[in-house]
């Protein structure tokens, strides 16, 4: 029986949100209470172990769901610190590379995060999944099981994606091309979402992968409460149709078939959240005037029947402007704080941040600004976790361990380089994991300890790490 430890032991976690919360406090008082906050819950959370760090691997293990506006476990909340890592089950499929999957959940374990977005797709290419439509390479697929089995044993739960909009891994432009060495005549990659051989073949993916038997754990994926949900493609987009109906008609019909074959489990898009033709008023929170072409439409997708929660992307290097600027700040600001009230207004769900970051390609760019960056988002996400509100949590593009940097996007955070980001994601962990421990929903997600909980967000607005 295993115990995970920590990098970071759990007493400099506290010590470090000691250490903010008494720069930012406004005497000794507030000094005072944040010691006691950390005097009665030290003990609990010693003994427990701090969401995804210390852990025995047969500790009871439920599944995420929504209740209104929040994620709830065993009905408490679940505020979700995570990160996106796309490569682990490729690396998993190679036993000379699978180690730094183990490294990788350590390492984030050791910080805090309990939720990682990764790829249950490879159609096609270099180390296949699915090397054909419905013929899959059964060792990547073992690597697969490795990746969901290890996380299980660090506490981390998966959200896993079942295809991509993009070329890389394959993507919808895979599938079109089998379709058209099938005999079909396709003339655009968006033909993935309106060809009804092309649905096929995605259906037939998703349910393969849903009622795939882990060879690890010999547990179903559909039953296996370390998914956290699936996501039915990453960034979808259909240029071809700016109205957003072919999309939309998509979306509709795999997330009933997803949820007739998995209940369990909660469901999202995978949308970059522009807003489109369905709420004119909402427009101008979008990047540019381009972002309303891309047949996606944000609360009209999101409303769709089976869908649990929503998912937003945060690019303003890419869709605003590559240079670093205080600009990027703003715009990411008022984005999250428009989707965190559409979500709660009409949509009825969380929201997850399920990707940003900031590229060390930028011009202008330096560790400073990506902490800064970073702790923005956290800061107006916990502007809602502290109302009770629909920020359900954010997942940073991305995270590595030592040794892959030839897989670095620009994107790459490596913790065990980067000390000063790695005490902005352990902050954050040490607050959320402390709000999901003390809250209960029984008060609407009213404290138990209201002081310590005053406490424990005062002065975030101020903070600029």
């Amino acid at each position: 029986m295993a115990v995970h430890y920590t990098i970071l032991s759990l007493k400099l976690v506290f010590l470090i949100a000691v250490f903010v919360f008494t720069v930012e406090g406004d005497g000794v008082g507030n000094n005072q209470q944040f010691d006691l906050l950390v005097e009665d819950t030290t003990e609990n959370h010693l003994s427990h172990g701090f969401d995804g760090v210390v852990e025995k691997e047969d500790d009871p293990w439920s599944m995420v769901e929504t209740r209104q506006n929040q994620f709830v476990v065993d009905g408490q909340p679940f505020y979700v610190n995570g990160f996106n890592t796309y490569w682990l089950m490729i690396f998993a499929a190679d036993q000379s590379t699978r180690g730094k999957v183990t490294e990788l959940f350590k390492q984030a374990a050791s910080v805090g995060l309990t939720v990682c977005r990764t790829w249950a797709f490879n159609d096609g290419q270099w180390r296949a999944l699915q090397k054909s439509p419905s013929v899959y390479d059964e060792e990547v697929f073992k690597g697969l099981d490795f990746v969901i089995s290890e996380a299980k044993k660090y506490k981390i739960r998966l959200i896993l994606s079942l295809a991509n909009n993009w070329e890389a891994y394959g993507g919808k432009a895979q599938y079109v091309k089998w379709g058209k060495a099938a005999g079909l005549n396709l003339t655009s990659d968006d033909d993935f979402f309106s060809d009804s051989t092309l649905r096929s073949y995605y259906k037939a993916h998703v349910k393969t992968v849903l009622n795939r038997v882990n060879s690890f754990t010999n547990v179903m994926y559909k039953d296996d409460p370390t998914i956290f949900a699936w996501e039915l493609m990453n960034e979808p987009r259909c240029t071809s149709d700016p109205s957003g109906d072919k999309l939309q008609g998509w979306i509709q019909e795999m997330a009933v078939y997803v949820k007739s074959m998995d209940p369990k489990h909660l469901l999202e898009v995978g949308l970059e959240g522009f807003y489109g033709p369905s709420t004119p008023n909402r427009v101008q929170f979008n990047p540019n005037t381009y972002a309303q072409q891309v047949g996606t439409d944000f609360i009209r997708n999101h409303k769709v029947l089976g869908v649990d929660f929503a998912s937003v992307h945060i690019y303003a290097d890419t869709w605003v402007s590559q240079t670093i600027s205080d600009a990027h700040l703003q715009f990411t600001k008022s984005w999250m704080e428009a989707h965190i009230e559409d979500a709660e207004k009409y949509l009825g769900m969380p929201v997850i941040f399920a990707e940003f970051g900031v590229s060390s390609k930028d011009p202008g760019y330096n560790s400073s600004f990506r902490d800064a960056f970073i702790n923005s988002v956290y800061k107006t996400l916990l502007d809602s976790t502290k109302k009770g509100g629909s920020g359900g949590g954010s997942l940073v593009w991305q995270l590595f361990p030592e040794g892959t940097e030839n897989m670095d996007d620009g994107y790459a955070i490596v913790l065990s380089k980067s000390p000063s980001t790695s005490n902005v994601i352990t902050l954050q962990s040490t607050r959320l994991s402390l709000f999901n421990s003390m809250c209960s929903m029984k008060c609407r997600w009213g404290c138990k300890k209201k002081n310590a909980m005053d406490l424990l967000f005062l002065g975030h607005h101020d903070h600029d790490l």
